[in-house]
């Protein structure tokens, strides 16, 4: 007996892999369109420093269509939440024109919201939990959040804001149960692109350096000018999270360049953390070879989405 046909492709990894051409490449061969699951890349105005490159998606002259970039203004704080919302229309829409989706981006959160199979709900703030919990210790909040589940997303409690954050959707899910609506990917393919440490930490660098003289600080800047808060920017992280602190004279543009690169070093560590506890949870990830040429790593998705499930 064989079952049913992939009905999306994920191509996920840390960041500096190539993911994007490789997304582009295989959804032109397949007549489908790229849907974005980058957290940052869905900033308007946001493009050298989330790495929005649209000449990736061009391929033989064509333009291979692609979603979920550019829809809300920079300075707004998008959430988990809301991506799941707008990836189903966009999933939703794209079966009804028998587009194949292939969902491109290193986002973990966003990546797992997709391919886990459970309906996200837009949880409100609790006040009276909140005044609860203030004043306790990041051990003590474990303790409480470890009573409503098994802790195998360890970010939950990173600090104690996370950790609080946690047991309120923890609480508001132990009394608001999910609708049991059949979550519309099935049989989702997911796989990874990945390089050894060593190539990746010279690919980061090397594409730093690339992006600074691109006019990353000088994109920074316009969105400054345009009245973007700094703490909006710091929130966001990495590479705006360092340049805002740049231009605020917090540091030299040494020191920037220097704590930016480490902590993107940092992050692609983090995603791979991540999608390790996605495969200890049961997420079968496919490992492509990002050495490997185009080409051969189109050839192997293709492949891999042509067998058919047991």
């Amino acid at each position: 007996m064989t079952g049913p046909l992939y009905d999306i492709l994920v191509i996920t990894g840390p960041t500096a892999t190539g993911k994007t051409r490789l997304a582009a490449l295989v959804a032109d061969q397949l007549g489908g369109e790229v849907i974005s699951a980058d957290s940052r890349q869905v900033y308007r105005g946001m493009d050298i420093g989330t790495g929005k490159d649209l000449s990736d998606y061009t391929v033989d002259g064509r333009m291979v269509p692609v979603h979920m970039l550019d829809i809300v203004d920079a300075g707004y704080r998008y959430n988990v939440y809301e991506y799941q919302r707008d990836f189903l229309k966009v999933f939703e829409d794209l079966s009804a024109r028998g587009a194949f989706p292939v969902v491109c981006g290193g986002s973990g959160m966003y990546v797992d919201s997709i391919v886990s199979g459970y309906r996200l709900v837009q949880v409100p703030v609790n006040t009276q939990l909140r005044a609860l919990l203030a004043g306790r210790s990041l051990e003590e909040l474990t303790e409480i959040l470890s009573k409503y589940k098994s802790l195998h997303n360890k970010t939950d409690v990173d600090t104690v804001k996370r950790a609080v954050r946690a047991i309120e959707i923890a609480d508001y899910y132990a009394g608001h149960p999910v609708g049991q609506k059949p979550f519309p990917v099935r049989n989702p393919l997911v796989t990874a692109v990945f390089v050894d440490r060593e190539t990746r930490r010279q690919r980061i660098s090397d594409r730093l350096r690339k992006r600074l003289e691109e006019g990353m600080i000088e994109e920074v800047q316009r969105l400054l000018a345009g009245g973007i808060h700094p703490d909006d920017l710091i929130y966001y992280g990495l590479e705006y999270k360092y340049i805002t602190l740049y231009l605020m004279n917090r540091l030299s543009r040494d020191e920037m360049v220097q704590k930016l690169e480490i902590e993107i070093h940092r992050f692609a560590k983090r995603q791979m953390t991540w999608f390790r506890g996605m495969e200890r949870r049961g997420i079968a990830i496919n490992w492509i070879d990002g050495q490997l040429t185009d080409n051969e790593k189109s050839e192997i998705l293709l492949k891999l989405l042509n067998r058919r499930i047991a």
